[in-house]
């Protein structure tokens, strides 16, 4: 069995973590750390679980040399930054689901992450990614830094343009829309449910952190390129999940039949991909409600040839493929397990 630790366990991606590594096969929940509700137990944190793990949150400051084969770091970036460094030298693996490693440029990680300080040299370390696209770089790896929620949907939908196409993306436009639970469990005024039921709420309209990610980690790729990449960000009143509508403008030839195969091509391997017709279904789809409580992510391309641009829509369960669940599949290509090990729960609609 491998030994996993989680940190952070009071949140919302920290119990989700629990549930699924609970459910795990190979996976033997080891060690919970935390501050504020150091003593509890899980079942005390979040009301589904009503599970007698005999575990009980404990300080980040015991030696987890000997109790852990891997920790996951479900806490805020400025934490995540100082636990990295300290239980690096403690265990085999660190993954971290926080932005405090998954900008390498230094001034575009200032820029998004002012109060984020990070040893030089250190992000270089961690291979950042979704398993898509980086898993074989997460075998045997000893540092991983998870993409966003955002930016995983992003990142998963403009993959085949720029790493097998090689299309010139002179400008991508993203609009995003995501649920309350993106927010975590932070007491804001505008989060209460009398402000926040049935608002559009444009809570990042003129830029956002994860649009700057994607942009970082695809300018290394090719051999396509992206010009500009923005983003503007909104709050709905679902709970769970988000959708990405990308809107990439090329001068290059492309026409919606040879899209849509080049999608299917890329992603034929890839289990937690779903590459579907936008009317395939009795709802039109990509859809979060028909994502939710699994792995998936779900991603549809069009050819608008009036307006110019190729449509590219992304959705996923922002807590699932976009935090825990990607960890868990991380995990499972650090261990070489099978990817789908413990993940292979359908969506639960509707929701």
């Amino acid at each position: 069995m491998i030994r996993v630790g989680v940190v952070g366990t009071s949140g919302l991606a920290g119990g989700e973590l629990i549930r699924l590594i609970v459910q795990h096969p190979e996976l033997e929940l080891a060690y919970l750390g935390g501050s504020s509700s150091v003593g509890k137990r899980p079942a005390e944190l979040h009301p589904g679980l009503r599970l007698d793990l005999g575990l009980t949150v404990e300080p980040v400051t015991a030696d987890l040399s000997d109790r852990c084969d891997v920790v996951v770091l479900a806490t805020p970036a400025p934490i995540s930054a100082k636990l990295a460094v300290r239980l690096a030298d403690q265990v085999p693996c660190i993954i971290d689901l926080s932005g405090a490693f998954r900008i390498r440029t230094p001034e575009l990680h200032d820029r998004w992450y002012p109060s984020v300080q990070r040893p030089d040299g250190l992000a270089d370390r961690f291979v950042y990614g979704v398993p898509e696209l980086v898993g074989d770089q997460m075998a045997g790896a000893s540092l991983i830094s998870l993409a966003g929620c955002y930016a995983t949907a992003i990142t998963l939908g403009l993959a085949p343009l720029v790493l097998s196409l090689g299309l010139n993306l002179k400008t991508v436009l993203v609009d995003g829309k995501s649920g309350s639970s993106g927010g975590g469990l932070q007491m804001r005024t505008p989060d209460l449910h009398p402000l926040r039921s049935g608002a559009i709420a444009p809570y990042a309209p003129v830029g956002h952190r994860h649009a700057a990610e994607v942009g970082d980690f695809l300018e290394r790729g090719k051999p396509g390129r992206i010009g500009s990449l923005s983003m503007s960000a909104y709050g709905v009143s679902h709970v769970r999940g988000l959708m990405a509508s990308t809107y990439a403008f090329t001068d290059d030839e492309v026409d919606a039949r040879s899209l849509n195969r080049a999608y299917l091509r890329f992603y034929k391997d890839h289990h937690f991909v779903r590459v579907r017709r936008h009317t395939e279904t009795l709802i039109p789809v990509p859809d979060p409600q028909a994502v939710l409580g699994s792995n998936y992510c779900d991603v549809t391309v069009m050819h608008d040839p009036e307006g110019g641009r190729i449509v590219v829509l992304s959705a996923l369960d922002n807590l699932v493929k976009g935090a825990a669940g990607q960890a868990v599949q991380a995990i499972n290509k650090r261990f070489s397990l099978p990817e789908e090990t413990g993940l292979t729960m359908q969506p639960v609609m509707p929701a």
